[in-house]
């Protein structure tokens, strides 16, 4: 869930340095959207991410209502390189689901999926920006390479526990699978996108996406506007979401959104608040230096070899 993204100034700045990871200076939450951003937390880096939702459901053919609670929690760490990060996500939700003869009280874990995310291309790893110290308007000009995205992949598995949020016959276990882009505008736009296959291998299938544009307005806020659409044999809808965050310190967001759709079959809309909070104390710096570094430094290494060289042959032998 990739949602509001104070730390994208945070992440310009890092694409005109000498180095780059995944590691931004404040918390670089997925919240309180529902795409996933396609850098990781960092290497060592724990993130918790959580919120409480209410919602409503009406269905004008079925006669059904669904009015109730939930808490969403999401738990990130990377772990091995600097571009893989491991996560969980768990939702669990309370609700009343009636009909025009029965009223049923729910209360269960609704999603629960484990999986991996690995970013396999970074368009700042080996790029270095020019800056022209004489131009502000040179250095702020529109760039195309703006449009080159940042790439990652996740795979992960739904766990079913027998959920009455299920369909009848849903497997408890089954693969999801995930294409993550990630663009970086000037003027503190970000724009990820997913492309999500859910599901696979089962009756239940679903394909969707999920496209999240977030704006940072200043260092402590910034908003963010969400479509949703997936479809399947069982079910297709299309959901629009916005929200803002508040980033509290450094390491501490708060959140709040809203979402809805726009057909009665059903129709839904729900609201929430979040909390993201991060823990990177064991973290230490990753420095990728760009390929034109590396000859840069080559070659003076180069050079000051030879040049120890020719000293010592230089060097008068003592009588």
């Amino acid at each position: 869930m990739l949602k509001i993204r104070l730390s994208a100034l945070a992440i310009t700045f890092f694409s005109f340095a000498t180095a780059y990871a995944q590691h931004t200076d404040v918390i670089n939450s997925n919240r309180p959207g529902e795409s996933q951003a396609a850098f990781s937390v960092g290497k060592t880096v724990f993130q918790a991410e959580t919120g409480i939702y209410g919602i409503t459901e009406e269905h004008s053919l079925l006669r059904t209502k669904t009015n109730g609670f939930g808490m969403d929690l999401t738990l990130r760490y990377g772990a091995f390189l600097e571009q893989l990060e491991f996560n969980v996500e768990l939702q669990y939700q309370n609700d009343s689901f009636e009909t025009d003869f029965s009223r049923e009280t729910r209360s269960a874990l609704k999603q629960t999926i484990i999986g991996a995310k690995y970013l396999i291309y970074d368009p700042h790893k080996n790029y270095e920006e020019k800056i022209n110290i004489h131009s502000w308007k040179a250095n702020h000009r529109f760039k195309w390479r703006q449009f080159i995205p940042a790439v990652g992949v996740f795979a992960g598995a739904n766990l079913n526990f027998d959920s009455p949020f299920s369909y009848p016959e849903e497997p408890n276990f089954s693969p999801k699978a995930m294409l993550i882009t990630q663009n970086q505008f000037s003027g503190g736009f970000v724009l990820v996108t997913n492309i999500i296959a859910d599901k696979i291998g089962t009756d239940f299938s679903s394909y969707g996406y999920v496209v999240t544009l977030t704006k940072g307005f200043n260092e402590q806020w910034s908003g963010f506007i969400e479509n949703q659409g997936f479809k399947s044999d069982y079910y297709a809808d299309s959901i629009l979401r916005g929200g803002a965050a508040y980033l509290i310190k450094e390491n501490i967001q708060i959140d709040a959104s809203i979402g809805g759709n726009f057909k009665d079959t059903p129709s839904i809309f729900y609201g929430g608040i979040g909390l993201s909070w991060r823990f990177d104390k064991n973290y230490k710096p990753v420095l990728i230096k760009s390929g034109k570094e590396s000859k840069e430094d080559k070659k003076k290494a180069k050079e000051e070899k030879k040049k120890r060289k020719d000293e010592v042959e230089l060097e008068p032998v003592q009588p």
